[in-house]
């Protein structure tokens, strides 16, 4: 690559290891060398190379695990909010290995700031409560905590949470949404998030919030979802109405 001389040494850098991902190398989701060798190659301190690592890290294209390294990031995974297809079916669909871990099950009161954001009825609504953690390949990729009203779905906590939670409703308790409420936007992860996802504490992350409304349009669940930055692309098929007004462009 030629040189460039006004751009700062760490954009050549992370120019350079772009390139060469572009070309292959490494493949995607393999490693790359340590850190030490990386800088003795382009001739330039640990320091620099980070910040050229970041800025790639920041775009998507590489990951770093705590105490492993720098890996090339995987192909993402395309994720449609508006359809009611579960985590597990859509991401085999794409030709890629799905895993669900359950962390946590309970049931307990809904509390004053659940039953708000529900609607419920009372503080001490009996509702589930989970915390799951999602896999692509061997990979963490989401952490998410699913509230549930314990009436509409009674008897969950007996049967396997590690598994499709949406396919579950529908072949165990003949429940399924109707509509959702979705909110999309940046946020950062905490410490406990951090180490779920093997992130460092205060990376980016894509949070998705959801309230599922059932069949008579009563609130059911309530959704709360961190996923790493470089892990999805969220794409949604929009149909326009062909005797609509024109908006100003």
């Amino acid at each position: 690559m030629p040189f460039d001389p006004v751009s700062p040494h760490y954009l050549r850098i992370r120019d350079e290891i772009a390139q060469d991902m572009a070309g292959g190398v490494p493949p995607a989701d393999h490693k790359f060398a340590p850190e030490r060798e990386m800088a003795e190659r382009f001739g330039c301190t640990r320091v620099t190379l980070r910040q050229a690592l970041q800025q790639l890290e920041a775009e998507g294209l590489v990951y770093r695990e705590n105490r492993r390294g720098w890996f090339v990031s995987p192909q993402r995974i395309r994720y449609d909010p508006t359809r009611i297809t579960g985590f597990m079916e859509y991401v085999a669909a794409q030709g890629r290995t799905p895993l669900t871990e359950c962390l946590q099950a309970e049931l307990r009161p809904a509390g004053s700031w659940l039953a708000s954001r529900m609607g419920l009825a009372s503080i001490q609504e009996p509702v589930f409560h989970l915390q799951r953690r999602r896999w692509v390949d061997r990979r963490p990729v989401l952490l998410e905590f699913n509230t549930l009203v314990a009436s509409w779905c009674p008897g969950l906590l007996e049967v396997d949470l590690n598994t499709s939670l949406t396919r579950l409703l529908k072949e165990r308790f003949g429940r399924v949404q109707s509509r959702c409420e979705l909110v999309m936007q940046t946020g950062t992860v905490n410490e406990q998030q951090a180490e779920l996802l093997q992130l460092t504490v205060g990376s980016a992350s894509l949070y998705l919030e959801r309230l599922n409304f059932a069949e008579h349009d009563q609130p059911v669940e309530f959704d709360q979802e961190f996923w790493r930055p470089d892990a999805l692309s969220v794409v949604m098929e929009t149909r326009y109405q062909a005797d609509g007004p024109v908006a100003d462009q």
